[in-house]
């Protein structure tokens, strides 16, 4: 029998990450001589790929650019930013959970791995994760879809045993267009309506609910 594996989305579902990429989305504008919104829209952001953020920020879809603007949030977040960061009250122990009632756990994020995987081990929560699934530095799997779809096929799990965990709208269409049931999670940054409305499977109050959520759906 195989087991059943959740796949978690990073920021906004395991960590809160304002601090960090706001500070980086406005290094990034104030650099270039850009206008910069105030945090409140910048946070709004947190969650999708950032290319499509800059290309709103920016008002183009000059790739130059954007890529200008993503070298130059890399300089800021590779130093400090990743580390201005924090964990939400109770992953920890919904995460040791999840592995007692005999859950595999991912991370299945839009960040690039090299980043992920330095968040995931500055907090002490790798030894909870069997592997940490990201986006590449030049944009490849940055649509959640296609990283899903990879992480089936690298894992050769059928969908069916996978449930996607995440705070946007773009974890729960992603899974579905990988037959992947989903949950949302309300302490992030995404809405109630906007999971209702993109078919999450189920909705999650708190993180110390997750496996009563998770046992409501999987089989």
């Amino acid at each position: 029998m195989t087991s059943q594996v959740i796949l978690f989305d990073l920021d906004g579902t395991l960590t809160d990450p304002r601090l960090g990429i706001v500070a980086c989305m406005r290094y990034a504008l104030d650099q270039l001589a850009r206008p910069c919104p105030p945090d409140e829209i910048l946070a709004s952001f947190i969650g999708p790929p950032l290319r499509g953020t800059f290309s709103i920020l920016l008002g183009t879809s000059d790739i130059k650019l954007i890529e200008e603007a993503m070298t130059l949030y890399r300089q800021r977040f590779a130093d400090k930013g990743l580390y201005e960061n924090q964990i939400y009250e109770g992953i920890p122990e919904m995460l040791q959970s999840a592995r007692q009632t005999g859950y595999l756990s991912f991370v299945a994020t839009s960040k690039p791995t090299v980043y992920a995987d330095r968040i995931v081990k500055y907090f002490g929560l790798d030894r909870h994760f069997t592997g940490v699934y990201g986006s590449e530095l030049g944009g490849r799997f940055e649509n959640k879809a296609d990283l899903l779809a990879f992480f089936l096929e690298r894992e050769r799990f059928p969908a069916d045993v996978a449930v996607m965990v995440g705070d946007r709208a773009a974890d729960i269409i992603a899974a579905k267009n990988n037959g992947i049931r989903s949950v949302g999670v309300l302490w992030g940054y995404g809405s109630e309506g906007e999971l209702t409305d993109a078919g999450a499977d189920k909705l999650c109050l708190t993180p110390g609910k997750l496996v009563s959520c998770l046992s409501q759906i999987v089989p």
